[in-house]
């Protein structure tokens, strides 16, 4: 319906105060189309005359552009050629600005003012013409050249305000960065206008030159036409803009929640205060105590030298054997005694049947052992840090089905460190700009050489010659091949020609690819750049090329002081195919060769390829082999030797047990083959953890049960009349109960540790749990029987090794003999540790540990430095300190809403889209309103959304979306054929958005679609894997809409991201109601299957070790004959040595990871080790007091403790210092010996002394037992058992 002639009343009113009282008639300034001013575009007729009725075949084109002038007998200033035209220009904001209709209203207004108006002699002014002759009609006419357009400031700035928030979806930018001809924070009214009315952006065929008033200059009165706010609505057929669209819509602009204050006390951290006041108060009792015991003692003329616990004075043990044993006391003597007798028939069995015991043992380690046959090793480092039932694997799964892997990265940062800063001068004017190092064109060139050079690397695989272009990632296939580049030179059409192109004359140059440069790293998308060279700035591979993913070590915005560049070749991953997956392999081999081997001084280039990783992490495993052998082999030759007592020179061959030790190192290394054997045979994959740390861990367990069993027999004098099997036997049944508790300790604990949903510690768990149980089978199987035949050998005076070699001297039986330290520990140690005055000393110092591990326990780093997975040599290191350095952006990621959801409907479509008439809490706009404090949540960008594009395309305004009338086919907008009709008609119901049959029926046109000059919203390049059409494509998959996480450079900051992520995830499905249905709305992102174990290790690492220690506790309770007591006491030294583990690592810069928690895990065994032995050697002590008795134990067990785990893996550790590996120097030397001293220094310094307080009392049935078992014999002074 015609609208009734309007003239504002206002207007009218402000000319009568202006100016004198006059009639201005309606006048034109051109009418029609004349001259050619370049290629397609136009000139218009100069015409100074009252406005021409429009033909009636231009009514529905003026209705569809200029409502506004359709009323009466629509009499206007062009013609229908003009507003075709007009149609035409309009193309391209349409697409990007009609998701806001308030904006795109208010420049629909200027242009058809501009174009149409009847008014046009007001405020336009003719300032060049030249003439024309027209063919057709054989007149002369002449054509405008160049006008003056006088816009009210008014205008121009209420204009910007309602478009300067306008997203483009694809491009994650605002839309005026891509119509402005400026980065859009650049942007304002005045250059937006100037930018749209220049003939250098290549849309526009002559200059007009805007001139900005609110008053009338030189008798012209500025277009000052009403507008509408974003806020507002255009029409009754329209909303508001969206809140992603017009920050008025939104409100004031989101502000992160503050970071939580530290905890303080005093101005200090509080744990750190509350640490100190425990300690200190911990020191006032305790000394307190101390104190009153002594003093009470001396009031009793006891000597100062009698045990504080001693019976005098309150000693638990005050209740002499004289008493009635308990229920429990006999239960436990009688289980105590069980064990005894099962073992000692055990020992002696072995020792009467050595070949039979030998030969089973070998059987079973070869039985075992033939599953290596099936050994698989994982080192893809997602099945390493990832558990397939992870929700991060789970989400990787998902993404990877859905919407094909996300692509490998092949990777180059390149610097010109021989370059210098170019200063280069716009011409006719503007200021002076610097371009950085590498973006001169001397080097652009060479580093364009580089890059057709590693496009042009050959590879083979399977006879099969593999080049980049047939594995690469081209969006834009089969209508484009050209590979997916991202780089600097992509702007340059990858083209030595276009970077050389020049536009000047003999005398100045106009522009060159300096003028280039700043133009497409503000407008990355643009087919033609507003200089004089009007060269495309996209990518040959049909999409942008942002600046933040290609340049480096810029500030700010100022892309041109870039001192590096990045080029980026994402090449196709495969999921479920090894022969396309291996040709890509093949090629990053070669890659990697070429780039590694490529020499240009002018040059500093760091790379990466996909493989690279997992490439250095297999060499480093190799190269740290020979490390590995070198420590072990230190740790075999001191076992071989310090486990023989040399008496004399003479007997050196014949007293050494270097055989025996050998015999025990290969049953070590037996059990862990075995172990490894067994679960090959089940299929379970071992991992680089495994390997490198298990033999370690049964080496320390394996070695100091050998030291405890063959150091006690060499203290041991057999009885009268007793035989050897009897006496070895005898020794295994005092000595296997305390090894049989640590073994059977570490066993439970590390199987129970497969409860852990960390591969890493799962496996490693398994394995060892497996180990050490096996290790203790064939040491009281194998090697007590080898241990006979030793002895044997010995007495018949035979040479080790040489067993067919006689000695000199002949004996009869080998004689008992204390070795040096373990006379040292009886004589000297023991005594000093256990005085009264040091004892206090040695708890206070231990306590203080002790507190200041717990106080800084919360202070210890999470994550893991990607950069110490690497050898020192790796070319990687570079890398990874260039990509944290340099790189601008953060990995993408991707906001996957699953399968299920109805985007036919409109309400589904409004709990998704981010444009007008969107719910304000949509996907899209919760994902704005996250970058919006991009600091806090991690997310960089506004997300791109192919439903809001697609709502764009589809409109009938636009050119996008067109059939052929004939046969129904999809038909591209470059596409001219007079055949070709819109998709949806110009009526009402048509400018709404597609729903139901509708909505599918044009959606696989629109993902098949290339963007072009006219349609530049066009679907395949940038949504073609984003949406997933399923039943034959009737229906909308998952799909997902991708946004960039902002630059990542920490573990915490990729911890961090991952955390905000998931929680605006959940915030979505939350929101948009869908919880309870079966799809909800996750994040993705490459990094997450190897950082989420970090959002919960500190749980992961209580549950663990809590779990380990629970275990302990509960095995050493009923293996001490259930001395509930003495199990409580191992399990706070052991709890005690995992404290200050933290406290090490806090000191030692060591973080908390999955290797760390492993070594953790670990030291739960390794502790077990160095406080079973000591604590049950002290529970079965028949002395009279608890020093007495701790004395004892430290005196017997605390030597073999001390020479069969602390000196063994001193050695072996020391060298692990020298490895290449960062990894083996950090959490490997450095945990191990820390592990090794703590475990060394609680076991045999703090143990014994706590033990001397608050030991258990003497069991008396085992007291009562022990005597009558020996009364009369020489072993009664060697009951410690």
């Amino acid at each position: 319906m015609r609208r009734p002639p309007a003239a504002p009343l206002s207007l009218a009113l402000l000319l009568l105060l202006l100016g004198p009282a006059q009639v201005i008639s309606q006048s034109c300034v051109w009418y029609g189309e004349c001259g050619i001013a370049s290629e397609d575009k136009r000139y218009n007729c100069a015409y100074e005359g009252p406005p021409i009725p429009l033909p009636k075949d231009g009514y529905d084109l003026v209705n569809e552009l200029c409502p506004g002038l359709y009323f009466g007998n629509v009499s206007i200033c062009c013609n229908v050629q003009q507003l075709q035209t007009l149609k035409n220009n309009l193309q391209l904001p349409l697409q990007f600005l009609s998701r806001c209709p308030s904006c795109f209203h208010n420049l629909i207004s200027l242009f058809c003012e501009l174009t149409c108006s009847p008014n046009q002699s007001e405020f336009l002014n003719v300032t060049q013409t030249e003439p024309y002759y027209d063919p057709v009609t054989s007149k002369n006419k002449t054509s405008i050249t160049e006008l003056q357009y006088y816009i009210g400031e008014r205008f121009a700035n209420a204009m910007y305000n309602a478009c300067k928030d306008v997203e483009a979806p694809s491009s994650n930018v605002k839309a005026l960065g891509l119509l402005c001809g400026k980065d859009a924070k650049d942007c304002n009214a005045t250059n937006w206008i100037q930018y749209m009315f220049s003939k250098d952006n290549g849309q526009a065929p002559f200059n007009i030159i805007p001139i900005f008033s609110d008053i009338p200059i030189q008798k012209k009165i500025p277009m000052n036409n009403a507008t509408k706010g974003c806020n507002e609505s255009a029409d009754d057929d329209t909303s508001p803009c969206s809140c992603q669209d017009c920050s008025l819509v939104c409100g004031p602009k989101p502000k992160p929640p503050p970071p939580p204050a530290p905890w303080l006390l005093f101005g200090l951290d509080a744990v750190y205060v509350i640490m100190w006041i425990s300690y200190m108060g911990f020191l006032l009792v305790f000394f307190a105590v101390v104190f009153g015991v002594w003093c009470y003692r001396k009031r009793h003329f006891v000597s100062e030298y009698t045990p504080i616990d001693s019976n005098i004075a309150f000693s638990v043990n005050s209740r002499r054997d004289n008493g009635e044993a308990s229920c429990g006391e006999r239960f436990g003597a009688w289980f105590e005694n069980g064990l005894r007798l099962t073992f000692t028939s055990w020992g002696a069995f072995c020792v009467r049947n050595p070949r039979p015991v030998v030969l089973f043992s070998l059987v079973f380690v070869v039985m075992c052992c033939s599953g290596l046959a099936y050994i698989k090793i994982t080192t893809n480092p997602v099945d390493l840090w990832s558990s397939p039932s992870s929700q991060a694997r789970k989400e990787k799964e998902y993404f990877d089905t859905h919407f094909g892997p996300f692509f490998r990265t092949e990777q180059l940062i390149i610097q010109a460190p021989n370059s210098k800063q170019e200063i280069y001068s716009p011409y006719p004017s503007g200021a002076d700009e610097t371009f950085g190092p590498p973006l001169t064109k001397e080097i652009l060139h060479q580093v364009l050489d580089l890059q057709d050079a590693i496009e042009n690397i050959t590879a083979s695989y399977d006879n099969e010659t593999v080049m980049l272009k047939d594995i690469c990632l081209a969006p834009l296939a089969p209508y484009n091949k050209n590979c997916t580049i991202l780089s600097v030179l992509n702007y340059f059409q990858n083209s030595h020609s276009v970077l050389d192109h020049v536009a000047g004359d003999e005398f100045f140059v106009y522009a060159d690819y300096h003028t280039h440069f700043l133009y497409c790293v503000r407008a990355p998308a643009s087919l033609n750049d507003t200089s004089q060279l009007h060269d495309p700035c996209l990518g040959t591979f049909g999409g942008p090329v942002f600046p933040w993913l290609v340049l480096g070590g810029y500030d700010g915005d100022n892309y041109n002081n870039a001192t590096a560049l990045v080029i980026t070749f994402p090449v196709n991953n495969y999921y479920n195919d090894t022969q396309k997956l291996m040709k890509a392999l093949a090629w990053e081999k070669e890659f990697i060769n070429f780039v590694r081997n490529y020499q240009n001084p002018n040059l500093t280039i760091s790379f990466s390829a996909e493989r690279s990783i997992e490439d250095e992490i297999n060499r480093e495993s190799d190269s740290d082999i020979c490390t590995v052998v070198i420590s072990y082999a230190v740790m075999f030759l001191y076992i071989s030797i310090a486990l023989g007592h040399i008496r004399s020179c003479r007997r050196f061959l014949v007293d050494s047990k270097i055989s025996l030790g050998i015999a025990g190192i290969l049953i070590v290394l037996s059990s862990v083959a075995c172990s490894l054997g067994i679960f090959s045979y089940f299929g379970v994959p071992l991992t680089l953890i495994v390997i490198e740390v298990i033999p370690f861990l049964v080496l320390a367990v394996g070695v100091d049960n050998i030291f405890i069993i063959v150091q006690t027999f060499q203290r041991d004098e057999r009885l009268q009349g007793e035989t050897l099997d009897k006496q070895i036997g005898r020794i295994l049944g005092n000595v296997a109960p305390s090894i049989f508790l640590s073994s059977f300790s570490e066993t439970v604990a590390f199987f129970l540790g497969t409860l852990s949903t960390m591969p890493a510690v799962r496996t490693f768990s398994l394995f060892a749990g497996m180990a050490v149980f096996i290790d203790f089978l064939l040491q009281i199987t194998c090697f007590v029987s080898l241990l006979g035949l030793d002895v044997k050998r010995q007495e018949r005076n035979r040479l080790d090794i040489l067993c067919c070699i006689k000695g000199d001297d002949d004996m009869s039986r080998v004689q008992h003999s204390e070795s040096i330290l373990f006379m040292f520990f009886r004589t000297v140690y023991s005594p000093y540790l256990l005085k009264d005055w040091m004892r206090p000393i040695v708890i206070s110092l231990f306590v203080g540990i002790l507190s200041f591990s717990l106080a800084v326990v919360h202070k210890i780093e999470i994550g893991l430095d990607q950069t110490l997975s690497m050898p020192d040599d790796s070319y990687v290191i570079d890398y990874f300190n260039h990509l944290s350095k340099y790189l601008h952006a953060g990995p993408p990621v991707y906001f996957v809403l699953e399968e299920g959801h109805n985007y036919s409907s409109l309400e589904g479509q409004n709990m998704v889209c981010g444009g007008m008439g969107c719910n304000n809490n949509s996907l899209v706009q919760q994902i704005f309103t996250s970058a919006e404090i991009d600091s806090y949540t991690r997310i960089g960008y506004a997300p791109s959304s192919w439903l809001d594009d697609y709502f764009d395309w589809i409109k009938p305004q636009s050119s996008c979306c067109r059939l052929y009338n004939t046969s129904g086919q999809f038909c591209n907008a470059s596409v001219v054929d007079p055949s070709c009709v819109r998709c949806r008609s110009l009526t009402p119901e048509g400018k709404q958005r597609p729903q139901g049959e509708d909505f599918m029926k044009f959606l696989p046109m629109f993902l098949s679609d290339n963007p072009n000059p006219k349609c530049g919203k066009g679907g395949h390049a940038a949504y073609s894997s984003a949406v997933n059409l399923i039943n034959n494509n009737s229906e909308v998959g998952a799909t997902y809409f991708m946004t960039y996480h902002t630059v990542l450079k920490t573990s915490a900051d990729f911890i961090d991201a991952t955390k905000k992520a998931r929680i605006i995830a959940n915030n979505i499905t939350e929101t948009m109601g869908i919880k309870e249905k079966n799809y909800r709305v996750f994040p993705y992102s490459v990094f997450y299957v190897f950082y989420e174990q970090y959002l919960t290790i500190v749980d992961d690492t209580i549950f663990n070790l809590s779990v380990s220690l629970a275990s302990i506790f509960s095995v050493t309770t009923v293996l001490l004959g259930f001395e509930v007591w003495a199990a409580v006491v191992v399990s706070i030294t052991i709890a005690m040595i995992i404290a200050n583990m933290f406290g090490v690592m806090w000191l030692w810069g060591i973080s908390l990871n999955a290797v760390s928690l492993v070594n953790l895990v670990m030291s739960c065994g390794i502790a077990v080790e160095f406080c079973s032995h000591v604590t049950r050697a002290f529970t079965v002590s028949t002395k009279s007091s608890r020093v007495e008795r701790a004395e004892e134990a430290l005196s017997h067990m605390g030597s073999s403790v001390f020479s069969g785990i602390t000196l063994t893996k001193f050695g072996g550790i020391v060298v692990l210092a020298f490895s290449k590996s960062q990894i083996f120097q950090i959490f490997y030397f450095r945990m191990y010996l820390a592990m090794v001293l703590l475990g060394a220094s609680h076991g045999l310094i703090f143990l014994p002394v706590l033990l001397s307080y608050i030991g258990p009392p003497a069991n008396k049935a085992k007291t009562q037992a022990a005597q009558e078992r020996y009364k009369g014999t020489e072993r009664e002074r060697l009951l410690y058992f």
